[in-house]
């Protein structure tokens, strides 16, 4: 049986120390194929990991929700994907070149990345706060002409969607989106609070806690991840999540029940000199190896990785969550991902 064959490779990883607790959904055809957790959300309490309850760090997997509330922005006319960045933020450090709301969510605006140990962030900032870090540093290359990976550029885009509605970014994205798709696992992850202070993660290590402990892998075995503050990132990397609700906002862009003619620009891979870079507005647009489109994303970060991936065309939605950063599972989940559809349970 195809589950029984996916549990057993899955539990190897567990026995074999590469991952210490891992979620994983899978939704086909408008039903619910199979669940499952394995592993631990926390190694010393030995909590399991349930997929409907257990949050893990989403990592990247916060771009398309942030994409998912610019949408709804774009429909409801306060924002436009072409216009300046400085239309809606003019205090920001002017730069040789303009760039545009559509360039900060396609990573084709030149905005640098991660710089040293930028990624592991542990400082209280707000998103404008946030700025300091990058924003007197040049663009990389002209707008539109290059893509460049970053989560930096989602910071910008989501300060631009606060001005543009007025709204703090965690409030509107919350009313527009997570609430109406029925993501109610879905939240900001909030630093340590000093009752907390005894773990070196982020996350409180108590059996009953719904978040997962986040881990670094070491030679010796695991040990929690350092802490870090993504309350400033959060479009770009600061959610945590359960796969019970990754998989719900699949269902609302495969369904077409969200702004579905703004969300076929988003779902479209945006283009640099004519070619294809595979990336829309906030979500990969790509092909597997078979050749499949799908759409998505995958995110990496201290304590967390994330993999989603929607097949149109085979109408599957497959969600999984780690909590360790760097895994190395891709190619396992890519794998899972056509046995459901070539098969089925």
């Amino acid at each position: 049986m195809l589950i029984t064959r996916i549990s057993g490779r899955l539990e190897e990883l567990i026995n074999e120390g590469k991952v210490p607790g891992l979620s994983i959904a899978i939704y086909k055809n408008n039903s619910w194929e199979w669940q499952a957790g394995f592993g631990y959300a926390d190694l010393q309490y030995k909590t399991p990991v349930q997929p409907s309850q257990t949050r893990f760090r989403a990592a990247s997997i916060s771009k398309p929700i942030a994409a998912c509330a610019l949408a709804s922005m774009v429909a409801e006319g306060l924002i436009n994907l072409d216009a300046s960045f400085y239309d809606y933020v003019p205090d920001f450090p002017g730069k040789k070149y303009d760039f545009s709301i559509r360039q900060l969510a396609s990573h084709t605006a030149g905005i640098r990345g991660y710089s040293g140990k930028e990624y592991a962030l542990n400082k209280p900032y707000t998103i404008r706060q946030s700025l300091e870090v990058f924003q007197d540093d040049p663009l990389l290359f002209e707008p539109g002409t290059q893509f460049y990976y970053n989560s930096y550029g989602f910071v910008l885009l989501s300060l631009a969607m606060e001005e543009a509605s007025g709204i703090p970014f965690d409030v509107y994205t919350r009313e527009k989106v997570l609430t109406p798709l029925g993501m109610t696992n879905t939240i900001p992850e909030q630093p340590a609070t000093t009752n907390q202070q005894q773990s070196t993660s982020n996350s409180q290590p108590t059996k009953n806690n719904r978040q997962a402990t986040c881990y670094t892998r070491r030679a010796s075995g695991f040990r929690e991840a350092i802490k870090v503050d993504n309350r400033f990132k959060l479009a770009g990397g600061g959610y945590l999540t359960t796969v019970q609700d990754i998989i719900r906002l699949g269902q609302a862009v495969l369904r077409k029940n969200f702004y579905p003619e703004v969300m076929s620009t988003f779902l479209e891979s945006q283009k640099v000199n004519g070619a294809k870079t595979y990336y829309g507005l906030g979500w990969e647009v790509s092909e597997n190896a078979r050749g499949r489109p799908f759409y998505g994303h995958i995110g990496n970060q201290v304590g967390g990785y994330s993999y989603f991936r929607v097949f149109p065309g085979t109408g599957l939605i497959i969600a999984a969550l780690v909590n360790c950063s760097d895994p190395k599972i891709k190619d396992i989940l890519d794998g899972i991902a056509e046995e459901f559809q070539d098969y089925g349970v």
